[in-house]
Parts: C-alpha cells; structure tokens; sequence
C-alpha cells in the first residue's frame, strides 16, 4: 500500500494465474472463457486479464460495450464477447474492435440485421432463467433472421444457469435439456453454432457432462469457491486492507460512534480503521465485521460511518497501534466466505464491494 494511502485491495496476480491454471487443466480441450465484467470483479479488468491470458484463457467475457472497449484498450488481442447492450447503441466502435455481441432477445437479432454491419454473434437463449435470452417461442425466428443476414457469423449459442450453485437442484438438467433442443434446433435450420457454452463457474466446477465446446468462468478465476463446501485448490487473490489511524482508550460505560449503539462494559481500547460506506463498508455490516490485525481477529463496534469504522481491541495485549493494517477481508482476516456468510449475502457481492477511496495494489506475477 502506497505511503499516500489509508485503504486498498491488496490483488495477488500469482493466484489469479495459478487459477487460470487449474481451470484451463480441469476443463482440458474446452475452451477457457475468463469473464472480466464489473472491472474484473474488482480486481481490475486489463491487469488480470492479460495475466489470465498467458496462463490459458481462451477468451474474455464482459457485461457491456464499454467494457469490452476499455479491454480491447488495455491490449487485451485475444476473443472477447458482451452480452449485455441495448438495440438503441451505437455499436460501430464496439465492432470495429472485433468485439462479439451476444444476441438476448429477438428485437437484437433484428437491429443487428437492420445495422448491416459485419458481426461476429452468440445467440443468448432463455433455458429457464427468465431474466435476458431469447424466448424459446422465438428460437426458430431469430434462427432464421440471423442465418439469412450473409453479414452476421453466428458463432453459436449460450445460456445461463440459474441453480448450478446447488448441484441437486432438478433445474440444471432441465436448463441442459433445454438447451440441448435449441442447438438442435439450430443446426436443424441450416446454423453451423460451432461453439456452445453453458457453464458458469459453478457448472464448470460441478458438471462435467454440460462443458460442451467452451465453460464461462467468473468467481473461479478470483480464487472463491461458487459452491459451499467444495475446494478445488482455487486461491483468493483479493484482501481488503485498510491503515489504523488513532488507537485510544475508552472506559465502562462510554459509547462509540454515531447513535451510541454500542457501549463498554470494561475498560479497554479502541481502534479506528478509516474505510465506511463511501468506501463500500455497508451500515448493515454493524457488528458483524471482525477485523484482521496482526493475525488476529477483532470485532468491529458501533456505527459504520462514512469514512471510519471503529474496532474493539478490548486490553490490546498485542500492543496494537496506529500505522498498523487492519485486513476488513482476505488474508490475515475474514475470508470472504466467512464474511458473506456473516453478512447474509454471498462471495461474489463481497469482492465486488470495495469503492470509494480504496486503492488497488498488484502484488506477484508478471510486473506487466
């Protein structure tokens, strides 16, 4: 962490290619999709993907056109596909870099064949998640619009699973044979869909039998687990760390923070850790936060304010002192499973939670 700074992840670049790894070794001759959306989980899209690219990524995923700009921007060369964009875009610079649209819904498929522009396409189609995808009442009218248009190269098809993080449940092999019948359906219509994916990162993970020709892999990339329970050898590579500015005493029957919400009973100290809610600490986060210092772990006390939480060392036997890191998740501190499960939310929503003023800091790898 910068001398200039009180609050940054700490991104180690060695576990972002060591999961690159084991993925592209797990999933063999498929194709690796390393999706980079939401500035790579946080992790910042251009750096790691240009670590996962050397390490086995076959291509990028992204959510938006800008997304995808930005990526091609940072030097990324190798396939990237969006998936999410509206109708009424202006997709010229987007495809003048080669970038690839999934095709979510009919009214796409029509603006894209209205636009006559050359285009590399993945047809996006709803096997039971019901939120973007093509409806299956209109599988064989896209099919059709996208065939006809010589200026469209469709690539193949993809789609969602809404369960996989619960390897039991009766909708992954529902949603597989779902999208079993579209490919089917399109090739039956004269659609080559060389290239299909189904898989996220819990899907990869869990079932073999539906990796098809390409896996689509966010969470795994990062180093967490998308299911409960398993271990696959992955390594976080995100901690959330911020500078211990004052360290000060309080005695029983003083209160802290806003609202004095929560009060000593014994006489003790305190820390103050400049992260809040301007920074993504969410208020919710009141009292079930233990905060990482020295190996160990403190509860966080009273309000979360917008700049500053505050933290009990209760007698502060291990001399704790202002400079001192204080780990909010990662190493030396909750893993971020420990914290969602705390928290009531999931892994994915704790990596992507630092903002604000929180830095970000490359240790490890290649120094690109």
């Amino acid at each position: 962490m910068s001398p200039m700074d009180l609050l940054a992840t700490r991104i180690d670049l060695d576990a972002i290619a060591h999961n690159t790894r084991l993925l592209k070794e797990l999933v063999g001759d498929t194709q690796l999709m390393a999706v980079v959306k939401a500035d790579g989980y946080g992790h910042g899209a251009g750096r790691v993907a240009e670590v996962m690219a050397a390490n086995g990524a076959d291509c990028f995923g992204v959510a938006t056109l800008r997304e995808a700009v930005e990526l091609r921007e940072a030097g990324v060369g190798k396939p990237i596909l969006a998936w999410i964009w509206s109708p009424e875009q202006d997709l010229v610079e987007a495809l003048a870099l080669r970038v690839q649209l999934g095709v979510p819904s009919l009214r796409h498929a029509q603006a894209l064949v209205d636009a006559a522009v050359p285009a590399r396409v993945t047809v996006k189609v709803d096997t039971g998640l019901h939120r973007s995808g093509v409806d299956e009442t209109d599988w064989a009218e896209v099919f059709t619009l996208l065939r006809d248009a010589e200026h469209l190269t469709v690539t193949g098809l993809f789609s969602h699973l809404a369960c996989a993080d619960e390897p039991e449940h009766p909708a992954n092999d529902e949603q597989a044979a779902a999208f079993r019948r579209a490919i089917d359906l399109a090739r039956g219509m004269g659609l080559d869909v060389p290239v299909n994916h189904l898989c996220n990162s819990p899907g990869t993970l869990t079932r073999p039998d539906l990796h098809h020709q390409l896996v689509r892999v966010g969470l795994a990339m990062y180093g967490l687990e998308p299911v409960a329970g398993l271990d696959h050898g992955l390594q976080p590579a995100m901690s959330w760390v911020g500078r211990i500015t004052v360290v000060k005493p309080i005695q029983p029957g003083e209160s802290t923070s806003y609202g004095h919400t929560w009060t000593a009973t014994e006489p003790g100290w305190l820390a103050v850790v400049p992260a809040g809610y301007a920074d993504g600490v969410p208020r919710s986060w009141q009292g079930k936060l233990s905060v990482g210092i020295g190996g160990k772990l403190y509860p966080q006390v009273g309000r979360v304010c917008m700049d500053q939480i505050v933290v009990d060392l209760g007698a502060n036997e291990f001399g704790v002192s202002p400079g001192d890191e204080a780990v909010l998740f990662g190493g030396g501190g909750m893993s971020a499973d420990e914290l969602a499960a705390a928290t009531g939310t999931i892994n994915y929503e704790i990596i992507c939670t630092p903002a604000g003023r929180t830095a970000r800091v490359y240790e490890g790898g290649v120094q690109l």
